[in-house]
């Protein structure tokens, strides 16, 4: 295991490696937006090659959503035991193996399997990223930096919708194929990658308290502080098992991430299906919409970060789930082309860049270092669990009610369960990660 350098007067400085991992982390997380989001705009072309009804199309998203759940628990675990850049380069590699044999799809369930384990693989980089690269970003700038790396999300949906309106005319099975091509480059890039200090830190207080080598425990102590009666359990223990901070937080985090994850499926998800099937717009007005919105979106990622350094993270959290309550409904009341491209605008941006902006860094610093992988893959899992749920009800309610009354309960009556950020703690900005959750 690596030596443990760290140099205190260094902590606030930023370097080349910083920038290098902010880069290499963004590109990750742009492909795997890039994956996700071609399924969004295909759903449509691949319910009408594969003869699928919309029923079927809610059962195709409840299957992605579930296996993104389990893989998702499983990476976060992962982090806490094998390391974060090891996690990091699987689940990439695995992504891209799956992402391609989307090429090959023939049937229906092919292509819920096929997909299942490519979204699975691609949207735990979000979990992975948050975690390594704020562990090992300055304390003074990771808000900021880590806005940035969000930002990957609307760059590859604006990458997707790009490609799907120049590919699409030979088929959607060949735009899915082009997309397992940049994520090798990604995955040859992340060798220069580090593992976090934090991390070995960690790995190594543990080694020192199973040998009883107390002089070693209190010498790493020294580095960073760790509550050693907790660090040998089982980190699904330390989660959930006592009373305290740690379970506070991630209780209130699961309520908040799960609803707006719910309310996301009504958004972000059957957007395109929504504007083409009950507005009357072609796919393509509907794909250059959500490509002008990604588009310009990226700077309200760096926005929310911005404001997060200022205000804190929570309170741009608390604002940004506001308005997305009060734009989802007023969507329900405009008609024109125009006037539901500027209320989708808005909540294109409340719903991912100011609240990615600020919501992942602070989910990002919430946690102490020896459960932090475990957890935020266990919120990771809770936003796929959300999109299981949004699908589910979707399904269910598309079928038996009118579309209104569905937008309704999802993307207006849901998304008040993300109000619940205002009873979280204010962690001030340029906090160090280990006096956050002392």
């Amino acid at each position: 295991m690596s030596e443990i350098i760290v140099n205190k007067n260094e902590k606030s400085k930023l370097s080349g490696y910083h920038i290098y991992l902010v880069i290499v982390a963004l590109f990750g997380w742009a492909l795997a937006s890039y994956d996700f989001n071609l399924l969004v705009l295909t759903m449509p072309n691949i319910a009408q090659d594969l003869h699928l009804s919309a029923t079927f199309i809610g059962l195709l998203a409840f299957i992605i959503y579930a296996a993104e759940f389990v893989i998702t628990m499983f990476v976060g675990y992962g982090m806490d035991k094998v390391g974060r850049r090891w996690m990091w380069q699987f689940s990439l590699i695995f992504a891209a193996i799956f992402t391609g044999l989307t090429f090959f799809v023939q049937n229906y369930l092919q292509l819920a399997v096929i997909r299942a384990l490519a979204s699975g693989f691609a949207l735990s980089e979000l979990s992975i990223s948050i975690t390594l690269v704020n562990e090992q970003l300055p304390a003074n700038k990771r808000g900021l930096l880590y806005s940035i790396v969000q930002g990957g999300w609307p760059l590859g949906v604006f990458f997707a919708s790009g490609v799907y309106l120049l590919l699409i005319r030979y088929g959607w099975r060949t735009v899915f194929l082009l997309g397992a091509l940049p994520i090798i480059f990604v995955i040859i890039a992340r060798t220069w990658v580090r593992e976090s200090d934090r991390f070995l830190h960690i790995q190594k207080v543990k080694k020192a308290l199973a040998e009883g080598n107390k002089a070693e425990v209190e010498r790493l102590l020294k580095i960073y502080p760790v509550e050693i009666n907790e660090a040998n359990k089982v980190t699904w223990q330390q989660l959930f098992g006592e009373k305290g901070y740690v379970r506070n937080q991630v209780t209130k985090l699961t309520i908040i991430w799960l609803s707006y994850a719910t309310a996301y499926v009504a958004t972000n998800v059957y957007i395109n299906y929504w504007l083409v099937t009950y507005l009357g717009w072609t796919e393509a007005a509907a794909a250059r919409l959500v490509l002008i919105s990604s588009g310009i979106g990226y700077f309200f990622y760096i926005i929310g970060g911005y404001l997060g350094e200022k205000i804190g993270r929570k309170w741009v959290m608390v604002y940004s789930a506001i308005l997305a309550t009060i734009f989802n409904l007023l969507f329900l009341f405009v008609h024109t082309q125009f006037l539901v491209s500027i209320i989708y605008f808005v909540i294109y941006q409340v719903t991912n860049g100011t609240w990615s902006g600020a919501g992942y860094a602070y989910i990002g610093e919430s946690f102490p270092t020896r459960v932090r992988g475990t957890a935020i893959g266990f919120l990771g899992a809770m936003f796929s669990g959300g999109l299981l749920i949004g699908s589910a009800i979707w399904t269910v309610l598309i079928s038996a009610v009118s579309p209104t009354l569905t937008w309704v309960i999802i993307a207006v009556i849901i998304s008040l369960g993300a109000w619940v950020t205002i009873s979280l703690p204010n962690i001030k900005p340029g906090t160090e990660l280990e006096d956050i959750s002392k």
